[in-house]
């Protein structure tokens, strides 16, 4: 097993003071590694990354089209939004439109992070309800599929039947039997595999297109649908967002917890898969951001990306008194 490698760097004046370690892979249409750093090898929670992943069998087992979703419900699907009104009020809208409520959820409630929500509930002196929960797009999605094959009520049970499609479309698409799986923030379980498994998987949904048979399709359709509304799979501030718009939309992106990321990239048909070890969002923001700098796919000089790598560090008075910068072996 190769031990992490440093992927991003903080500096403070001369001194190297913190370092982020971790593992990340270029994976292509054919299965080839293009370039990795750290083990492809080791073994990981792909936590939200996954999500498109979870989200096949909603296509697949005709379920979105059944419901009518629109390309909007699927992004969505694969999101971990703020819980912004465009969000919140698209998934209210699904639920009802499912003859479900709030109550058939079981993501749990959870504060918005959009500044705007997160001060309404507060000032009204309100609970979150389990549709601000950052996964309740996905927890749509389930609940669609779970109406579709009529299956019982509590549907993040791992032995559910949505949750086996979830895992049978994994298992495929990573090409390896997952060696297991923990609970998520949001109560599904989240299944494990390789670095390389996660790429391989996501170069898939970068070459895949609709005709090419019914997963193809699927995937085609997931992955449009993020590039289509980059605000749905995140919101306003957030990496995955700002970093699909400086792409416009060439690349998809999606982040997860503790410092997971993914990138499908159509036009070379590669997957990416990287996993910071300390789980520092900021190191795996920093890192995809250099490796789409690094293969010409993100302008280095963009807002978005000048947020997330060689990041000026400023003291409360505003003096810059350091950087967040990519380890020179990423670059």
């Amino acid at each position: 097993m190769t031990n992490p490698v440093p992927l991003a760097e903080i500096w403070r004046g001369p001194f190297l003071e913190s370092v982020h370690m971790g593992h990340a892979v270029i994976v292509d249409g054919s299965g080839q590694i293009v370039q990795a750093w750290g083990d492809p090898a080791a073994i990981v929670l792909p936590r939200s990354s996954s999500k498109m992943l979870q989200a096949l069998p909603l296509i697949e087992s005709g379920a979105a089209d059944a419901f009518g979703l629109k390309t909007e419900h699927l992004a969505l699907a694969c999101a971990s939004h703020n819980g912004a009104a465009i969000h919140t009020d698209r998934v209210q809208a699904w639920l009802s439109h499912l003859g479900m409520g709030d109550d058939d959820f079981r993501c749990g409630p959870q504060m918005p992070d959009d500044p705007v929500a997160h001060k309404s509930l507060l000032c009204s002196d309100s609970s979150p309800c389990q549709y601000h929960n950052n996964c309740s797009g996905k927890h749509s999605g389930f609940l669609t599929l779970n109406k579709h094959i009529g299956g019982d009520p509590e549907y993040v049970r791992p032995e559910h039947p949505v949750q086996k499609a979830v895992l049978e479309a994994f298992e495929d698409l990573t090409g390896e039997t997952s060696p297991g799986f923990g609970i998520d923030g949001c109560s599904a379980p989240n299944f494990a595999t390789s670095l390389y498994g996660m790429a391989r998987a996501m170069a898939f949904f970068a070459t895949a297109s609709e005709g090419q048979g019914t997963r193809a399709s699927a995937a085609a359709r997931l992955r449009d649908a993020m590039t289509a509304y980059p605000e749905l799979v995140a919101g306003e501030g957030r990496a995955c967002t700002e970093l699909m718009r400086a792409m416009d939309g060439r690349v998809a992106l999606k982040t997860g917890a503790e410092a997971f990321f993914i990138a499908i990239v159509p036009e070379k048909g590669w997957g990416i898969a990287l996993k910071v070890a300390d789980g520092t969002t900021r190191g795996s923001e920093c890192a995809i951001a250099a490796i789409l700098v690094k293969y010409g796919l993100l302008d280095l000089d963009h807002p978005a990306t000048r947020k997330r790598m060689n990041t000026p560090i400023r003291n409360r008075r505003g003096v810059e008194t350091g950087i967040l910068r990519p380890a020179a072996g990423l670059l």
